[in-house]
């Protein structure tokens, strides 16, 4: 029995160290397994195609846009044309896009009837944002009447404004 079990320890030790020795003769170099990075994974997973959200936290205490725009229109521009041209009768309003289109109305006080477009083209609180085209039953109105018109309502948008800025 001792050559038994001499012969089955011999053997078990052989094959051993045959095992152990595989590697030896073929050694290659290991290649890496190139993997995605674990935080795009997790992104990918938990925001889908979205990706991951662009705001924080911390965002509230960053300066917030002008709240005086109406998608791309100044509010307080927009209200002050609706507020000086009242006696005008209202056609057509589009606040996306600023255009006021109103039909033939007499201004107080005044003989001659008038029709107006507006458009408020840009959401700054400034000349250029607004451009008034004034019509009589004759033809186009005088240049100054224009602009007494758009000096009236920029006038109007500033008032707007500090009012809304002393809340």
């Amino acid at each position: 029995m001792n050559i038994k079990r001499l012969a089955l320890g011999i053997g078990l030790a052989t094959a051993l160290l045959v095992q152990s020795g595989c590697s030896v003769f073929g050694n290659r170099p290991v290649q890496p397994v190139e993997s995605a990075d674990p935080d795009e994974v997790n992104d990918q997973y938990v925001y889908g195609d979205r990706g991951r959200p662009r705001s924080t936290i911390w965002d509230i205490f960053r300066a917030r846009p002008d709240q005086g725009q109406l998608g791309q229109v100044n509010k307080y521009i927009w209200n002050a044309s609706l507020e000086t041209l009242d006696f005008l009768p209202v056609q057509s309003v589009d606040p996306f896009t600023g255009v006021i289109i109103t039909g033939f109305g007499t201004p107080p006080g005044g003989g001659r009837a008038y029709r107006a477009t507006i458009y408020v083209n840009d959401p700054a609180l400034d000349a250029r944002s607004l451009n008034v085209a004034l019509m009589t039953r004759n033809g186009p109105a005088a240049a100054e009447t224009v602009r007494a018109i758009e000096d009236a309502i920029l006038t109007r948008a500033r008032q707007l404004r500090a009012q809304d800025s002393r809340l």
